[in-house]
């Protein structure tokens, strides 16, 4: 209760703070000549984004999605309309300058676009790293609840798998590769300046409507300056702010339908009797019903010709929709932006739902002329709550199975006798509360210098984060659980950062210096407890009273304690980073940081140090290519330097023991064992990593692109050791590993057809990484029990190698003794006679793509637009649950996809029916595929329509999500991870889902 109250506080307080923001700047606002047009580029096509400045003052907007702006000019003022690439305009104010129709032409500089390279932002022609901007057609207009199931396969370089499409499911992410084994791959993710990642929070408390832009640093020298945290890449997530001019309010909304992309279908009646008869068969077994049912209750049914479709009963219409009301102004020194946002997901398997609410408000104010203060204040509600069927069990029923109990209730075991599968309905009648909140609140201070001091400025970055959440769950008598179960889950995690930034930039005739200077304190403290209970004498109490079970105890809690845990974690941090332009011909880039983390050993210092060097050459700004045709801009960099990677969690340095209960003289008595050996030694994994790239555009830039190549090399893994038993300890984590990535990035724009009503636009990417283990114990020796193999991928399918099926008449006595026809065929490796796992399994692959691509092409008719991405990901190799059965194949259904050997078809590519898998092969299959990713197309409503409806922008917009794959994997998904019965996250297997949404963008005068 008392949680909910303080909840309910900082929530009404940040309501209020948001009110009172609104209210002053409305008050603020100037009346003067209101000045409204639309940016178009040479050919009409609308320019979203586009500045428009009154030149001489801090006062401007910036262009909406339809090109459309406002903006107050006193008259004589003159306004400025630029463009990233484009000739900027200048237009005097007058009295009648009311209407403006701005066309802006193409300047032939690509690189003078402006991104954000971490604690400031940079020209691009000025940039030395690898610094990829996400486009912004990616950020809208696409039904995702997660920003980077909007970047899947559109970034060279950058890995994105929906391993699962349960609402609400993050997806994983890498960049270049794993240089890991232990540590997680996932880049660090810093929001306004401050760390989401290590925070608690996640980007599903992003509302992706709030991204003004998504930078991806990929090299040492764009991830140097965050040091520790920059070995597995950064994401820059800027959002939007306010703007000079009156209140401008826009809504952005869509809703649409959610279904399964692909039915792996079980087998029809038919087939599945069939099925019955040929097990029998295959094992000599005597029908034991005149039906050709495995059970008896299946009897009755069979004979009056019911059946059940299990997949239909378990599925159900997915809906999507998302809802999103801001508004934003200002006057020179005062602007704000305010965002409101609910966004509610059906799944497309019953029980599976996910709801986010959000808000945000950014303020920034000009204090004086010397001094700016901001603010940005954000709350997020998660809630994924609900019972869920369950999918797996539902593919495995008998069409003759039954659903119901004659009072309406869910039969437990719908194949009785048979228990081992039960009614995939069961799930829905369990209480289940599972619920996250994310309330965060940065400021800044900045201080700019005059006189001599002129170019230097002092900032002050200061977060702080708050994130309880709260899982509950009941599992009672209607779901199999006679004396009823109960847990209680809760946590909460602060945590704060403060950054003290000085920056100095100042040009000196052709140079031009960039010096930024950090000191850098983050803590993050953590703690949760749980409760459990067994032994309800009825169900109608459900979590709500655990304290009166039959037996109590401390849930397990952060994976392996009982009641409670807490921990906390501190990073402090130094860097100094100096760039360095001639002419804005020749840069150069030097950046050091040093980290000090809590998670290290007594014996060490905690700091390590993370130096980086970067060189730039403008090749298009020399005067040999000044004037050429061909080549409009070209640029040439290099990069090399080291970052690191903590890569182990808090109190691994420190040697623990666990409790353990023991009888003592007939007494149950608590006792001490050991449970982790320390390592006071522990320092940071580092990766040196070298990086060469071209940056260009030729043929009056109808063609531009970057092509990269890097290698790095990963050095002092931190990896378990293992040690004789004899010491009481398993394993010691200790810093003996290494590893190496290398890869090539190709990113590729193209102007095909540039027309004044058609245009062609095309944009390729390519990556290919190439991953392998250098060292592992120091001893030269594999660690087959891991699946790590010196000079191979860190991810490979280690397994036998199938060579087909055994067949009547042939003889297996020379290669597989106790083969018979109808088992699998695998090879004999070493030649021995006999398949063993020692000597006959072989690495067959790796499980990450080899190389990944997409391709969008958009395409412009007048005021319509359509844009077509299609993603490929190919030469992985995965096991495939969906052909596992060992022996339970003549115990439930299995897919129409997966067929059987019988001694009358011969099949060479399945098992039979008596086959029971005991040397538990996995099955790993070819998991290519290529995928139109998503379809948009867009009508922009003409600006003299809707004039005399007070409209400044309208947009109408149908989008389609997962609309077709095209694969040889037979199962739901290629993509998508999958368990069988009982093991990894089998309850969840969820199947990838196609959505097809409506929306519209409006902006109102």
């Amino acid at each position: 209760m008392k949680y909910r109250f303080t909840l309910l506080k900082s929530f009404s307080v940040l309501l209020l703070m948001m009110m009172l923001t609104g209210i002053a700047q409305l008050a603020n606002a100037q009346t003067k000549i209101n000045v409204k047009g639309v940016v178009k580029d040479a050919t009409g096509n609308v320019l979203p984004g586009a500045t428009v400045n009154i030149q001489g003052t801090t006062q401007s907007t910036t262009t909406d999605v339809n090109g459309a702006f406002k903006i107050e000019v006193a008259e004589g003022s003159t306004l400025k309309i630029s463009f990233v690439s484009m000739v900027a305009k200048f237009i005097a104010v007058t009295k009648n300058t009311t209407t403006l129709n701005i066309v802006l032409e193409d300047s032939n500089k690509q690189l003078n676009e402006v991104v954000v390279v971490g604690y400031g932002t940079q020209k691009r022609s000025d940039v030395t790293g690898s610094v990829t901007t996400v486009p912004k057609s990616r950020l809208s207009q696409l039904p995702v609840t997660n920003v980077l199931q909007a970047v899947e396969g559109a970034v060279a370089g950058v890995t994105v798998t929906t391993s699962s499409s349960i609402p609400g499911r993050q997806p994983s992410v890498t960049v270049r590769g794993q240089n890991s084994i232990s540590a997680a791959s996932g880049p660090f993710v810093v929001v306004d300046g401050i760390p989401l990642t290590k925070s608690g929070g996640s980007l599903n408390d992003i509302n992706p409507n709030d991204i003004a832009s998504m930078e991806i640093l990929k090299d040492a020298s764009a991830v140097a300056i965050y040091g520790a945290n920059g070995s597995q890449g950064v994401i820059l997530i800027t959002t939007k702010r306010g703007t000079t001019g009156k209140p401008v309010i826009r809504y952005n909304g869509y809703a649409g339908y959610e279904n399964l992309g692909h039915i792996l279908e079980p087998r029809d009646p038919a087939s599945f009797t069939q099925k019955f008869l040929d097990y029998e068969s295959q094992n000599h077994l005597t029908q034991q019903f005149p039906e050709p049912v495995y059970n008896n209750s299946e009897r009755a049914n069979y004979a009056a010709g019911h059946t059940i479709d299990w997949v239909k009963e378990v599925t159900q219409q997915g809906f999507m929709q998302d809802h999103n009301l801001s508004v934003t102004g200002g006057t020179p020194d005062v602007k704000y932006f305010l965002s409101g946002d609910y966004l509610k997901q059906k799944g497309v398997i019953k029980g599976y739902q996910y709801n986010r609410a959000s808000v945000r408000s950014n303020l920034d104010v000009n204090v004086t002329s010397f001094l700016s203060v901001g603010a940005n204040l954000y709350f997020a509600n998660n809630n994924y709550d609900g019972g869920r069927a369950n999918l797996l069990n539902a593919t495995a029923m008998s069409p003759y199975g039954n659903e119901y109990n004659a009072d309406g209730t869910y039969t437990i075991y719908p194949m009785a006798p048979e228990q081992l599968y039960v009614n995939p309905l069961l799930g829905l009648t369990t209480d289940q509360i599972n619920r996250s909140v994310n309330l965060s609140g940065n400021g800044y201070a900045e201080i700019k210098f005059g006189g001599v001091l002129k170019g230097l400025k002092y900032r002050l970055n200061a977060g702080y984060t708050y994130l309880p959440t709260r899982v509950d769950s009941y599992s009672g008598r209607l779901a199999n659980t006679p004396l009823g179960s109960a847990t209680a889950l809760s946590s909460e995690t602060n945590s704060y950062t403060l950054d003290n930034l000085l920056l100095y930039t100042r040009d000196f005739g052709k140079h031009r210096i960039d010096f930024t200077g950090l000191y850098s304190a983050q803590q993050r403290k953590y703690f949760t407890s749980g409760i459990a209970g067994t032994g309800y004498i009825n169900d109608e109490l459900s979590f709500n009273q655990i304290g009166i079970g039959a037996t109590v105890s401390g849930a397990t809690v952060n994976n392996s304690f009982s009641g409670t845990y807490s921990d906390r974690y501190a990073l402090n941090s130094q860097m100094a980073r100096l760039n360095y332009s001639y002419d804005s011909r020749y840069l150069v880039t030097l950046t050091v940081r040093r980290d000090g983390s809590s998670v290290f050993g007594a014996n060490t210092s905690k700091y390590g140090w993370f130096p980086v060097a970067a060189l730039g050459w403008n090749v298009s700004n020399e005067d040999f290519l000044k004037n050429s045709k061909l080549i409009n801009s070209l640029k040439l960099r290099a990069s090399y330097g080291k970052t690191g990677n903590e890569a182990v969690s808090v109190y691994r340095t420190i040697t623990s023991d666990g409790t353990v209960r023991f009888p003592f003289n007939g007494v149950s008595s608590v006792g001490i064992q050991a449970s982790n050996l320390g390592n006071g030694n522990l320092h940071w994994e580092s990766t040196n990593q070298a990086n060469i790239a071209a940056d260009f555009s030729v043929l009056n830039s109808r063609i531009s692109g970057t092509v990269e190549y890097y290698d790095s090399r990963t050095t002092g893994l931190l990896l378990n050791r293992a040690l004789p038993t004899i010491t009481g300890y398993n394993v010691v984590v200790d810093n003996i590993g290494k590893v190496a990535n290398k890869g090539i990035e190709v990113t590729l724009n193209t102007r095909n057809i540039d027309g004044k009503d058609f245009r062609w636009e095309s944009t390729i990417v390519f990556a290919s990484n190439k991953n392998k283990i250098v060292a592992l114990y120091g001893d030269g020796k594999d660690d087959i029990g891991n699946k790590w193999f010196i000079g191979k991928p860190i991810n490979v399918i280690y397994d036998y190698k199938m060579t087909g099926v055994w067949q009547t008449g042939e003889d297996p006595s020379k290669q597989d003794p106790v083969a018979k026809p109808g088992d699998l065929k695998f090879a004999d490796i070493n030649g021995d006679g006999k398949i063993t796992a020692d000597g006959d399994r072989v690495v067959l692959g790796q499980q990450d793509p080899k190389w990944t691509g997409g391709l969008t092409n958009t395409f412009h008719y007048k005021n319509f637009n359509l844009s077509i991405f299609v993603q490929t990901a190919q030469g992985m190799l995965k096991n495939n649950a969906d052909l596992n059965y060992a022996d339970e194949s003549g115990r439930r259904n299995t897919p129409a996809a997966v067929g059987y050997w019988t001694p009358t078809n011969n099949s060479n590519e399945f098992q039979s029916l008596t086959y029971t898998n005991t040397r538990g092969y996995g099955y790993p299959r070819n998991a290519s595929y290529t995928r139109i990713k998503d379809v948009t197309f867009s009508y922009v409503v003409p600006q003299r329509l809707l004039d005399k409806a007070g409209i400044s922008g309208l947009t109408f917009y149908l989008s389609g999500r997962n609309l077709k794959t095209f694969t040889n994997w037979i199962g739901w998904d290629p993509e998508a991870s999958y368990s069988t019965r009982g093991s990894g996250d089998w309850t969840n297997n969820y199947p990838q889902t196609r959505t097809i949404i409506l929306g519209a963008n409006i902006s109102l005068k």
